[in-house]
């Protein structure tokens, strides 16, 4: 059961318009849209990155039945695997790791008891726990709290919302094929063992891998090449990966550090051009002709995308448990500081390690530049990626969802708006898990400000405030702005009346209540 939040409050996150192709271009119908490029190239105007084609996002992930990664919701029904460790555990991911760390438990006592610590089940996959405590494989505990210290299951430290990557933010020269690429990401939250996901969701054709190495970035390319460590796939330094799947990488001893950057290195073999990734990253990523996975420093070509790379999980304690954020261009950061790590969910992870009893919540931002709810806009829509971009993450127990504006700038109603953010809460509750919700925020003086546009967003707000939808309602919307129709403040927008700059941002994070997530 769900637990119940006394006094809800309700917080709205308005959608973002689209981050351009390299840059950010107008898209026909829907004013200014990003499509995850770099505000500072130039590039062609409002190009949708997948449009509309993802029905059901990347498949296999490893935790499509048990729903969390692992984590049992804290409230939920004791542990009840009386066997093998719990038969009902979630289906295994497609090229998942093999049997490294134990075998399942073989006499589960119904009662949440420790169960095997850091073990992942044989067969090839991870298995994860089934919403009402069937574990199988992992160290999970029941809900119960009946297990004995140690109890661990897998949490999503960083991840990224995957897409179709369109020809002006494909990878530069030399590309992929056969050569090196060096992606950075700034986690959550830390921990000692990991594994990471690598996504050919959107991909025409299959893609290999030679190897993948994972260390602690220093500046620009340099890593520290002593903490430098190869990932391996089901024992293997090398993988190959399908058209429309994902893998994971074995689990792997690893010190991850909390809010650290980190340098993912990736050499390709074969690899046809189209690319699943990610081109709002506003993070430097660099290619070197050739093998140069352990170089302390890469000299080459650089981008400001990510490429393949879609999660990173860490092995944590289950009292820790992850956000997962449904967002566009304002989730995705657009007008934050590349390199900088200042987007509000960056910003809100900041807020919770700095908080004794919230170190262990995790957040993972999900937002896709120019991304609509229901129809048009950049990558796959938020009803078509929910399940796997949202539900898929490892470890989650709250969502936030701030997306709506680039309907409502392209002439969507109210009501195909509040019908999907209500396939949303329903989806979430089914899983155990708390949503909130965020207001569409200001945008007067924008392109996509119109008396129209103005009326229907002020229906979809009073609708996501109204009690009996989400869980909670975040009020980032008066937080940033004021007026009517409201205008964002001066000192917290980008320029262009509706993307935030980095001082709208840390407002945003400023704003939201930590109570919710104790």
């Amino acid at each position: 059961m769900r637990p119940v939040l006394a006094g809800a409050l309700f917080f709205t996150l308005a959608a973002c318009s689209t981050d351009t192709p390299p840059t950010d271009g107008t898209s026909g119908t829907g004013g200014t849209h990003a499509s995850g490029g770099t505000p500072s190239t130039s590039g062609s105007a409002g190009r949708a990155q997948g449009g509309n084609s993802a029905t059901g996002g990347a498949s296999g992930s490893g935790n499509a039945t048990g729903g969390k990664g692992g984590a049992v919701s804290a409230g939920g029904s004791a542990g009840n695997a009386s066997g093998a460790g719990g038969t009902t555990a979630g289906t295994m991911s497609t090229g998942g790791t093999p049997a490294v760390g134990g075998s399942p438990p073989t006499g589960g006592t119904g009662q949440g008891g420790a169960l095997t610590t850091g073990g992942v089940s044989g067969g090839g996959g991870m298995l994860t726990a089934g919403s009402g405590g069937d574990a199988g494989g992992g160290a999970v505990a029941g809900a119960s709290g009946s297990a004995g210290g140690g109890a661990t299951h897998w949490v999503g430290t960083w991840a990224t919302g995957p897409q179709t990557t369109e020809t002006d933010n494909l990878p530069p020269s030399p590309g992929l094929a056969n050569n090196t690429l060096r992606q950075i990401i700034h986690v959550s939250i830390g921990g000692s063992q990991i594994r990471v996901r690598i996504s050919n969701a959107y991909g025409k054709s299959a893609v290999t891998i030679s190897a993948v190495h994972i260390a602690k970035a220093m500046t620009g390319s340099a890593i520290d090449t002593a903490s430098d460590k190869a990932l391996a796939f089901s024992g293997m330094p090398s993988v190959t990966i399908a058209t429309g799947k994902e893998v994971w990488s074995d689990p792997l001893d690893f010190t991850l550090a909390p809010l650290s950057n980190y340098a993912v290195t990736i050499v390709f073999g074969t690899q046809s051009g189209d690319v699943t990734g990610h081109p709002g990253s506003r993070t430097t990523s660099y290619i070197a002709s050739g093998n140069h996975v352990s170089d302390a420093s890469i000299t080459g070509s650089t981008t400001d995308h990510w490429y393949f790379l879609t999660g990173l999980d860490v092995m944590a304690p289950t009292t820790s448990q992850a956000i997962a954020i449904l967002g566009d261009s304002i989730t995705d950061g657009r007008g934050s500081t590349t390199n900088g790590n200042d987007r509000w969910p960056d910003q809100l992870a900041k807020r919770l390690q700095a908080e004794p009893t919230t170190q262990g919540v995790a957040v993972l931002n999900l937002g896709i530049g120019g991304n609509a709810v229901v129809s048009g806009g950049l990558g796959p829509t938020a009803t078509a990626r929910f399940d796997a971009d949202i539900l898929g993450q490892s470890g989650v127990k709250w969502v936030i969802v701030l997306e709506g504006i680039n309907d409502i700038g392209a002439g969507a109603a109210a009501g195909g708006l509040t019908s999907a953010f209500q396939q949303f809460i329903d989806k979430s509750h089914a899983k155990d898990l708390l949503i909130y919700g965020i207001p569409v925020l200001p945008f007067a003086g924008s392109d996509y400000d119109s008396s129209a546009h103005q009326t229907v967003a002020t229906q979809v707000n009073d609708w996501i405030r109204a009690a009996g939808h989400f869980d909670a309602v975040l009020p980032l919307d008066a937080a940033v702005g004021s007026g009517s129709p409201p205008k964002l403040t001066a000192t917290y927008d980008s320029g262009d009346n509706l993307h935030l700059s980095p001082a709208g941002y840390q407002k945003m994070a400023d704003t939201i209540d930590l109570m919710l997530f104790k």
